[in-house]
């Protein structure tokens, strides 16, 4: 059970896409703008299990054109530090980890 539930909160698209929501309500084109080298596809896909998770809410107004926005739920909100924490992290030591990987694929 703990083992689902980390798989969703530990997907690189799911922590993106929950760092980027933060406190924001977001149409689908800016998230998609917002998180590089997401597809549609899988931005759809990834909201979709957030959205069943209880981690986002969509909204879909009844305009032309339609118009959806996502943003978090109370539960989704307190995963946002977490996320830019690990986000962070990773921007902080990503020219490390390269040399790493670069060091150990010489050997």
């Amino acid at each position: 059970m703990i083992r689902d539930v980390l798989d969703r909160v530990g997907d690189k698209w799911s922590l993106l896409v929950v760092a980027t929501l933060g406190g924001d309500v977001l149409r689908f084109s800016d998230l998609l703008r917002h998180i590089p080298g997401i597809s549609q596809r899988m931005l759809t896909l990834t909201l979709r299990q957030l959205e069943r998770d209880g981690l986002v809410i969509r909204t879909a107004y009844a305009e032309v054109p339609p118009r959806v926005e996502y943003r978090l739920t109370a539960l989704g909100s307190t995963f946002v530090e977490i996320a830019h924490t690990i986000a962070q992290w990773a921007i902080t030591n990503h020219a490390t980890i390269e040399q790493s990987r670069a060091d150990y694929d010489a050997r």
